[in-house]
C-alpha cells in the first residue's frame, strides 16, 4: 500500500468569519477549551474571545472540512517583539496533520511579519500541542503543569514572501471550490427532496 501525503489547505481568516470562528470553538467541549485556552471558557467567554480578535493586528487560519464548517484554526496574536500562537483541531478531524499545517502556516506568516519569536503558551498535559511544537523545533519550558514554547523565526525573505503569497492563492482557489461543491451537494439534497414529495 503507498503512503500518499495530504496537502492540507489553510486559508486566512477576516472579520467576515467571525461566526464560524465562535461555532468552532463553541464546539469543543469543555476539556478542549480548557486545553486551547488554559481555563475551560463558558460559552460566553467564548463569544467575547471571538469578539476581541483584531483582525487588522492578528493573523487568524483555518482549515475547512467538506461542508465548509472549521475543522481547525490557528489564531496568531501579534505581541511586541513575538508572535503568540493558539490552535484547535475539531475531534473529528484530528490525527489528519491540521494542527501541524496551522502551524507551518503562522510559522511562515509570523516570519514575514518581522517577528523574531513564535510563542505557545499551553499546559504540560496537552500532549498534541507538546508533540506539534517539538516537531516544529519549538524549545520548551514547562513548569508547575504549564509549558511555554518558543521558536526563533529568521527574518523574512523573498523565497518565504513570495511562498506565502502562492499558498494565499492556493487557499482561495481551494475555498471556491469546496463552497461550490457544497453549494451543490445542498441543491442536489434539495432537488432529491422535492422529488420524493
Amino acid at each position: 500500500m503507498e503512503n500518499r501525503t495530504v496537502n492540507i489547505v489553510t486559508n486566512e481568516l477576516s472579520r467576515l468569519q467571525r461566526d464560524a470562528l465562535e461555532k468552532h470553538f463553541l464546539t469543543l467541549n469543555a476539556e478542549d477549551r480548557r486545553l486551547r485556552f488554559g481555563v475551560a471558557l463558558s460559552d460566553h467567554g467564548v463569544s467575547d474571545y471571538v469578539a476581541r480578535i483584531d483582525f487588522e493586528r492578528d493573523a487568524v487560519y483555518g482549515v475547512y472540512d467538506d461542508d465548509m464548517s472549521l475543522a481547525g484554526v490557528g489564531h496568531l496574536a501579534r505581541g511586541e517583539g513575538f508572535a503568540e500562537l493558539g490552535v484547535s483541531v475539531l475531534p473529528a478531524h484530528r490525527g489528519k496533520g491540521l494542527g501541524g499545517a496551522l502551524l507551518a502556516r503562522t510559522h511562515m506568516h509570523a516570519r514575514n511579519w518581522g517577528v523574531p519569536t513564535l510563542f505557545m503558551h499551553c499546559l504540560s498535559e496537552n500532549g498534541a500541542m507538546m508533540h506539534l511544537a517539538r516537531k516544529q523545533g519549538m524549545r520548551i519550558a514547562a513548569e508547575r503543569g504549564e509549558a511555554d514554547a518558543y521558536l526563533e523565526l529568521p527574518p523574512g525573505d523573498a523565497a518565504s514572501i513570495t511562498t506565502e503569497m502562492f499558498t494565499d492563492r492556493v487557499a482561495l482557489f481551494d475555498y471556491a471550490l469546496k463552497s461550490q461543491a457544497h453549494a451543490m451537494r445542498r441543491l442536489a439534497a434539495a432537488w432529491s427532496g422535492l422529488k420524493q414529495d
